[in-house]
């Protein structure tokens, strides 16, 4: 009984957007509603000392963005509430995508003033293919932006989902009064860089009410009018259970530096969102009501606390009871792991926890055992669906800019090469070293958390490559041929897989046509 009353208690979902949507702030207010924080930080400005919860780094700190995924975890009206806050830059996808894996329903952010943008259509394209329930939330109403049904025209034609506002802002910029909600008959009066209180909703049974005019304002509330009648109209009626199959996307506005609109979307999402849901695995699907635990590894992270030198693997718990203290058989190594510590997170801060259910994310200590994609079990086998690990698009050679700190260099490179958004290769000709990644930007971060977490230098090459292709044949002896002809284009990745490196796209097709029974692929499964 206990199970299924913490399973029915959990909700774990992924934040998601475009750079400065505002998703980082709106996740601030939202561990503020849940009384998981006292204050939130200032994400934009370098000045002040306060910085956003979820962004732990100190590059994240002084660049004003996320490039690494956070988890926090708070109560919430007699419910557990997991975020994942994922980085929005397109340079850090590979990072989101992986954590879209291990969430059950996402929140989709969109700028009031900009509309729907290139990374978001991305992200909710990953979302519609495993069919998570997306609930979109516009946001930045206190600036000028987008007329209302414009954006709705642009989410649905853009992102492919089918929209139904449950709320709806009167005015917008300098005239915006504030936010109606159609979900629970109220309105929501919007005051300008103060705190909302318990004032600032009224109750609103007649939409035509005098008071209710006076409060917007004549001209206001006749625009207000005409517009839910065209809403009534022209979109479908809330179905949860339409929601809950991915069909239908509730939309809210509001602005999140204000904490205005927060508490509705809230609301809401606690009372609509899906539980823990099923997750596929090559030999069965597993489901969150079993008794035997399960789960998947979905992003590992070194130096979260650089004093300590830890390196944390995200275990997401599929099914069952994760206990402390007890052996469980990890299915890649055909070994009994056991952890003393797992903890949950509160960002950086981290808590032992000595038990965890499905839909919670746990941190695992980790000296190296995991990579991302592994499982975990109480004995069953079972490989989890792949975490897709794509092929980089920008190389460089990386050399250690100091010899004498060699071991700090090696030891550095091989653990955030672990965390999976960077690929190293190695070439079989001459032993150089080239990352490999999917935005330019990881190799700023790459070198910064080099320098101030490990205490080593790096400087990089250019290096002229199209491609980076995984490479496999069921025919030995041409592969074997391949290998001794294309030995100057070839490398091995961490795991000592082979990889060709293709300087062009000629150089890749002449090699197809020479060696048609090697295979060559753009992405690699993890699992």
């Amino acid at each position: 009984m206990e199970h299924q009353s913490e399973l029915q208690r959990r909700r774990t979902f992924g934040i998601v957007s475009h750079p400065d949507a505002g998703k980082t702030t709106l996740t601030e207010k939202l561990l503020l509603f849940g009384g998981a924080i006292q204050t939130a930080g200032a994400v934009k400005s370098n000045k002040i000392r306060k910085h956003a919860t979820s962004d732990f780094m100190d590059i994240e700190r002084q660049r004003g963005i996320s490039v690494a995924t956070s988890v926090m975890s708070f109560p919430y009206r007699d419910l557990q509430i997991n975020i994942l806050d994922t980085p929005g830059h397109k340079d850090f996808a590979e990072d989101t995508y992986r954590t879209l894996t291990a969430v059950d329903s996402a929140i989709v952010v969109i700028d009031v003033a900009k509309g729907v943008e290139e990374q978001t259509e991305r992200l909710v394209e990953v979302c519609r293919m495993r069919k998570t329930p997306i609930i979109v939330f516009i946001n930045k109403l206190d600036r000028e932006g987008k007329d209302a049904f414009d954006l709705l025209d642009e989410i649905e034609i853009k992102l492919g989902l089918h929209c139904t506002p449950l709320s709806w802002p009167v005015g917008m910029g300098q005239s915006f009064r504030g936010v109606y909600s159609l979900y629970e008959g109220k309105f929501i009066h919007f005051r300008p860089h103060g705190k909302q209180e318990g004032e600032d909703v009224v109750a609103v049974e007649d939409l035509r009410d005098e008071r209710f005019s006076q409060l917007i304002g004549q001209r206001a509330h006749e625009s207000f009018l005409h517009d839910i009648e065209t809403v009534t109209a022209v979109y479908p009626k809330f179905s949860a259970q339409e929601y809950l199959n991915g069909k239908l996307s509730p939309v809210f506005y509001g602005s999140a530096v204000n904490n205005f609109g927060v508490r509705e979307l809230l609301d809401c999402f606690v009372e609509i969102a899906p539980g823990p849901l099923p997750r596929e695995t090559e030999e069965r699907w597993v489901r969150p009501e079993e008794d035997a635990m399960t789960g998947f590894v979905f992003k590992i992270h070194a130096n979260m606390d650089p004093r300590h030198r830890d390196r944390i693997a995200f275990f997401r718990v599929c099914s069952g009871i994760f206990r402390r203290n007890t052996n469980y058989h990890h299915v890649r190594l055909d070994r009994q792991l056991r952890f003393a510590n797992p903890t949950a997170f509160m960002a950086a801060k981290k808590e032992i926890v000595d038990e965890a259910y499905p839909g919670d994310v746990v941190g695992l200590f980790d000296t190296g055992n995991f990579k991302i994609g592994d499982g975990l079990t109480e004995g069953e086998s079972l490989h989890f669906k792949g975490i897709p690990r794509f092929s980089p698009e920008i190389f460089r050679y990386v050399n250690n800019a100091d010899p004498s700190k060699f071991k700090q260099f090696a030891k550095g490179l091989d653990q955030l090469m672990d965390e999976g958004v960077a690929q190293l290769f190695v070439r079989e000709d001459n032993q150089r070293k080239i990352i490999g990644v999917v935005g330019a930007l990881q190799f700023d971060v790459i070198q910064y958390r080099l320098e101030h977490e490990y205490g080593a230098a790096c400087s990089y090459e250019t290096v002229h490559l199209h491609k980076a292709c995984w490479v496999s044949s069921q025919d030995p002896q041409q592969l074997q041929e391949f290998m001794l002809r294309r030995k100057k284009d070839l490398a091995r990745d961490k795991d000592g897989r082979l990889v060709f490196l293709a300087e062009s796209a000629w150089t890749m097709k002449l090699a197809q046509e020479n060696f048609p029974k090697v295979q060559f692929h753009t992405s690699s499964e993890l699992a």
